[in-house]
């Protein structure tokens, strides 16, 4: 569909062609910006027959669980140009344990860590590299605490462009480190937290016209959109009745909620789905600003195990507040006892996440038992993240040695600690047998 960019803010809405380089509003100075399409009419029975006959081609694009739904994507006539690793394609998985945990009589995950890069920042880096493609730009950067780097590294790589990440110095997991490096980026590793060096690097972009590829970039949360549209065609287009998700700079909470909106308003759907968005403690801005509206506060030096969403000033939270306005949603903080638990029960249903991501299952047993969500709702929770971006976090929570940012042990109540036994079989048989 034809599209351009529009700000943000209600007040203002100014519009801009579809091809500046642009993220914050010109014309007001500080609004957002969002794609918004020019035409008001879709097919929605001829798509939705459309996108599920693609998923038996051979295409390129088709083969894609971004670039199948490309009709509500801002890419008309750019198709040539698409920068794509097969990202999407992700699986609804029904998990009866974590389900029972949580209080649910039922619950699905939907696991984005089957994506290229293991992370749900796949879906949205395909598309922020293509219009880096379509802007001719030869320079691409992001600030990451991990999955963000890992993902535009590679698809950078794949684009022939040059990638810079930077990331807080001494406060990123070595799994998710290790495929930047990987996958080429130029790595600088910046004495300062995620915020301040977002601040930073915006200023370097515009002074050295490197396109910028953190979720402030609308054309990220374009392609995150596509969790939404592949999620629903998964389930027959018939939509939860909630759809859980962890929160750290909100980008896919503002995705999640423009895709409804943009389904509901072309036909696909008829009812929208509430999203519950949860925030680790240390780490709860959004929560925060929801419970006691007023003016937004940010947490200068944000504190969590869940380094995927250890944001104290999320950038997409006005967005974010109208995606949980108009869906009737709901925000939740959860502890860092209360992750690591879920965490070992998402692994008990033979489903591995990172730490971020066992944030939904903590916070759908706090809201079950708040009588917020109820047992035999419909209830679809979206995993962010692969268990191998966290590795070192796994192991120590299984062996006890789990600590949180102040130092504090961290309760293996689910561990399962390796056992050294001697090289004799009558030792072994004898333990296995107890």
């Amino acid at each position: 569909m034809l599209a351009e960019l529009a700000c943000f803010e209600q007040h203002c809405r100014a519009r801009f062609p579809i091809d500046e380089a642009i993220y914050n509003c010109p014309t007001c100075g500080t609004g957002l910006l969002e794609v918004v399409f020019t035409e008001e009419r879709a097919d929605a029975p001829a798509w939705k027959q459309l996108w599920r006959s693609r998923r038996t081609s051979n295409d390129t694009l088709e083969q894609s669980g971004v670039w199948r739904y490309r009709e509500l994507l801002p890419f008309d006539g750019h198709h040539h140009q698409v920068v794509t690793l097969r990202e999407g394609n992700t699986p609804m998985l029904d998990a009866p344990r974590a389900a029972r945990y949580g209080g649910l009589d039922h619950l699905t995950f939907k696991h984005q860590g089957f994506n290229p890069t293991g992370s749900f920042k796949d879906n949205g880096m395909t598309c922020g590299v293509t219009q880096a493609v379509r802007l001719d730009r030869q320079r691409v950067a992001c600030v990451s605490t991990g999955n963000t780097s890992a993902s535009m590294a590679a698809y950078a790589s794949a684009a022939g462009l040059d990638s810079i990440v930077f990331i807080p110095h001494g406060n990123i997991s070595y799994g998710k480190l290790a495929q930047a490096l990987e996958y080429g980026a130029r790595t600088l590793q910046v004495e300062a937290n995620f915020d301040q060096i977002l601040a930073l690097v915006r200023v370097l972009a515009e002074r050295l016209g490197i396109y910028l590829l953190n979720s402030i970039n609308p054309f990220r949360i374009e392609g995150q959109k596509a969790i939404i549209f592949e999620m629903l065609d998964q389930r027959d287009w018939n939509p939860p009745d909630w759809i859980v998700l962890p929160g750290g700079n909100l980008g896919n909470t503002s995705a999640f909620g423009k895709a409804l909106r943009e389904l509901c308003q072309f036909g696909f759907i008829r009812k929208l789905p509430r999203l519950a968005v949860i925030q680790a403690e240390g780490a709860a801005p959004f929560y925060e600003f929801m419970q006691k509206k007023g003016k937004f506060r940010s947490i200068p030096e944000p504190r969590t195990l869940a380094t995927a969403i250890r944001i104290g000033d999320p950038v997409s939270w006005p967005k974010a507040l109208h995606e949980i306005t108009v869906t009737n949603g709901i925000v939740e903080k959860v502890s860092e006892q209360e992750i690591a638990d879920a965490k070992a029960i998402i692994g008990q249903c033979g489903i591995g996440s990172e730490p971020a991501s066992a944030a939904t299952l903590a916070g759908i047993r706090k809201l079950t038992q708040a009588g917020v969500i109820q047992a035999d709702q419909d209830v679809v929770a979206v995993l962010t993240g692969n268990v191998l971006k966290d590795p070192d976090y796994v192991y120590k929570y299984h062996t006890g040695q789990l600590q949180d940012p102040d130092g504090r042990a961290i309760d293996a109540r689910l561990g399962n600690r390796p056992v050294v036994v001697p090289n004799d079989a009558d030792a072994i048989a004898k333990i296995l047998e107890g």
